[in-house]
């Protein structure tokens, strides 16, 4: 049976295991254990985090409240939803995002938003299942690195 619940402190070490098995999955850098367990100690107002698990900790789903929203109410914006690749197809995901609208739903705010890899069919497929609606009106933009640095900087 798959337990959804809010993150907890004592969950840290191995929710930093996800995270690593995360970068490894997309492929990306992967910040030092130590690292990793230091931010998520730390993590900045406003963002949370569930996690599912079984006897251990299979996935997991970081959003925060975003505003305004329709009607100027505020949402969630799901950050990332990550399963390990043991797990995939089981559900998870589903419990995790379903908890995040039964949350959300509770807390009054008007929707939840995230993004997904364009290229990711089988990510794509998992979304277009729950009702969502595509909102390929919107453009995604990212800055970061120098071009960060470099925006930061003028005036």
């Amino acid at each position: 049976m798959i337990s959804i619940r809010p993150a907890e402190k004592t969950d840290l070490i191995k929710l930093a295991a996800l995270f690593e098995q995360m970068q490894q999955h997309y492929g990306v850098p992967c910040p030092a254990k130590d690292v990793i367990l230091a931010d998520l100690a730390s993590l900045p107002a406003g963002v949370e985090i569930l996690v599912a698990e079984t006897d251990r900790l299979i996935g997991f789903a970081t959003f925060s409240t975003i505003y305004p929203g329709p009607g100027l109410k505020s949402g969630f914006f799901l950050k990332d939803l990550f399963v390990a690749e043991a797990v995939r197809g089981r559900g998870v995901g589903q419990a995790l995002l379903r908890r995040l609208a039964r949350l959300a739903v509770a807390r009054g705010l008007s929707r939840v938003d995230w993004t997904a890899d364009r290229n990711n069919v089988r990510l794509l497929a998992f979304y277009d299942e729950t009702g969502a609606m595509r909102e390929e009106e919107k453009v995604f933009f990212r800055l970061t690195g120098q071009a960060l640095q470099d925006f930061a900087g003028e005036d």
